[in-house]
């Protein structure tokens, strides 16, 4: 039985932050599964499919967000939570026999597991994905010590 790994910051374990993590996969894999069927959240706002990933030097997130212009997407950043917000507008009024795609109002909320340069986060919109470059903070990346006899 494999356990899920738990971040450890100063000492303390934050075993929530793998359970939030977990949950919100599990909705994306509903609302890709279920399409329309999928039930939104208490305000009527979706999560976007998204990837999270850590390089050397930062963490990188690729949202899903086909048919948006950059007007249309919101990027926030506190602390170390990333907030992405916008709106896909539906303008077709014809009669649907099939509906996947998702519209309206969508958020895709995270928090970095580690410590970021706040100043220098990029977010670059190409081809229907949102990538969005947060540097690690000098103090979290890791420091090669010389060993010496």
């Amino acid at each position: 039985m494999a356990l899920l790994a738990m971040r450890r910051r100063g000492g303390e374990t934050y075993p929530m932050r793998e359970f939030e993590d977990v949950y919100g996969r599990l909705g994306q894999l509903m609302n890709a599964a279920l399409g329309e069927f999928a039930e939104e959240g208490p305000t009527g706002v979706w999560t976007p499919m998204a990837d999270i990933s850590e390089t050397e030097d930062s963490y990188v997130v690729k949202v899903d967000v086909p048919g948006v212009k950059k007007d249309q997407i919101d990027v926030q950043f506190s602390e170390r939570e990333l907030i992405v917000t916008g709106q896909i507008e539906e303008h077709e009024r014809q009669r649907r026999y099939r509906r996947t795609r998702r519209t309206g109002r969508f958020e895709l909320r995270t928090l970095l597991p580690g410590e970021v340069d706040a100043e220098r986060v990029e977010a670059r919109l190409s081809e229907g994905v949102l990538t969005i470059t947060v540097p690690k903070a000098a103090a979290a990346k890791p420091r090669h010590i010389e060993v010496t006899a």
